[in-house]
C-alpha cells in the first residue's frame, strides 16, 4: 500500500465509517491484512453513502433519487479523472485500481440500492394503469424477482470482496454470488417487522400465498405480535433456502487467498450465527429483532485472528 497523505486520510475516513456502521462486517475486516482491510472499508463506505441517500425517509422518493443521481454524477467524474475532495471517492478509486475491480460491479451495486426507489416512478397515472395505489407497498412477486434484488445488493458486494481477498479459480465467482444471497436472505428475515413498518415486504408474494399469509398480516400487525403457525412456516421455508446457500460459503473459503480466509470465515460465521438465532427462536422475527451478541462476535473474531496468525506463521 503506497503511503500518500491524501490516501492515508481517505482510508482513515473509510475505516471510521466502517467501524461505526458495519455492525457485522467490521469484525471480518479486522481479520484482514491492512491493505485489503483498507480496500474493503472503502467499498463499505461507498455502499453506506449510497444506502443513506436512498433510505433517507425524511425526503420524498423523487428527492432521494435526485440526490443519488447527483452523487452518482460526482462519482462518474472521479472515475474519469476529476479530482474530488470526498475521502470515500478518493479511497474507492485507489482500491478499484489496486485490486482490478471492474466499474461494472459498482454500477450493479448502485442499481441494487436504487431498486427500492424505482416504484416511485409509478405516479398517479401509472398507478391507475397498474391497478395499484400510489402508496402500494414494495413487494417481490416471486423468489426469482427477490433473487435479482439480493444479487444486486449483496452478491455484487461478494464479487467485489473476493477481488480484494484474491482468488485464482473462476468458480469462486458463482460461489461468492450464492454466499451473498445467503447473507441477504438472513438480513431480510431479521428485518421482516422493521421493513413492514417502512411499507416493504421482501418475502415473495408467491410464498405468502403458498402458506396462506396475507400481505396485510405483515404490514398491519400490533408491534411484537408473535407469528402464527403459517407465518412461522413461511419464515422457516426462507431460512431453509438461506441454509442451502450457506453451503456455497464453505466451498468458497478454500478458493480465496490463504491470508484472506480468516476474514471470510469470520464473516460467514457471524452471518450464519444470526440465521441460527432466528431458527432457535422458532422463526419468531416479530417479537424481537434477532442479533448476535457482542461477546459471541468477539469470540468469533478472536478465533479468526488466531487463524490469521497461524497463516502468517506457516507462511
Amino acid at each position: 500500500m503506497r503511503h500518500e497523505p491524501k490516501l492515508d486520510w481517505a482510508y482513515a475516513a473509510c475505516r471510521a465509517i466502517a467501524k461505526r456502521e458495519a455492525k457485522n462486517f467490521y469484525y471480518a475486516f479486522v481479520a484482514l491484512p491492512v491493505p485489503r482491510r483498507n480496500a474493503i472499508c472503502a467499498v463499505y463506505a461507498f455502499m453506506r453513502q449510497a444506502d443513506d441517500l436512498a433510505d433517507d425517509e425524511s425526503l420524498s422518493r423523487e428527492e432521494r433519487r435526485r440526490r443519488l443521481d447527483a452523487w452518482l454524477a460526482d462519482w462518474r467524474g472521479v472515475c474519469h479523472g476529476s479530482d474530488f475532495s470526498d475521502p470515500v471517492f478518493v479511497a474507492v478509486r485507489d482500491a478499484i485500481e489496486r485490486f482490478a475491480i471492474p466499474l461494472s460491479l459498482l454500477d450493479e451495486l448502485i442499481d441494487g440500492v436504487t431498486m427500492d426507489l424505482k416504484p416511485a416512478a409509478a405516479d398517479a397515472a401509472d398507478a391507475d394503469v397498474a391497478g395499484n395505489a400510489p402508496d402500494a407497498p414494495d413487494t417481490y412477486a416471486t423468489f426469482a424477482d427477490l433473487y435479482r434484488y439480493c444479487y444486486l445488493v449483496a452478491s455484487v458486494v461478494g464479487l467485489v470482496c473476493i477481488r480484494i481477498f484474491g482468488y485464482q479459480d473462476l468458480g469462486a465467482e458463482k460461489l461468492a454470488e450464492k454466499t451473498g444471497i445467503a447473507f441477504q436472505l438472513t438480513n431480510i428475515l431479521r428485518d421482516v417487522a422493521e421493513d413492514a413498518e417502512r411499507n416493504r415486504v421482501y418475502l415473495p408474494l408467491e410464498d405468502l400465498a403458498a402458506h396462506g399469509v396475507s400481505l396485510d398480516s405483515l404490514l398491519h400487525r400490533a408491534p411484537g405480535t408473535p407469528p402464527a403457525a403459517n407465518e412461522r412456516a413461511l419464515i422457516a421455508e426462507i431460512a431453509g433456502r438461506a441454509e442451502k446457500f450457506y453451503e456455497s460459503a464453505q466451498l468458497l473459503l478454500p478458493l480465496i487467498d490463504r491470508e484472506s480466509r480468516p476474514a471470510m470465515w469470520v464473516l460467514v460465521k457471524i452471518y450464519h450465527a444470526l440465521l441460527k438465532r432466528i431458527e432457535r427462536a422458532d422463526y419468531d422475527v416479530f417479537s424481537r429483532r434477532a442479533s448476535v451478541p457482542m461477546v459471541e462476535k468477539i469470540w468469533i473474531l478472536l478465533v479468526g485472528m488466531a487463524r490469521m496468525g497461524l497463516v502468517r506463521l506457516i507462511g
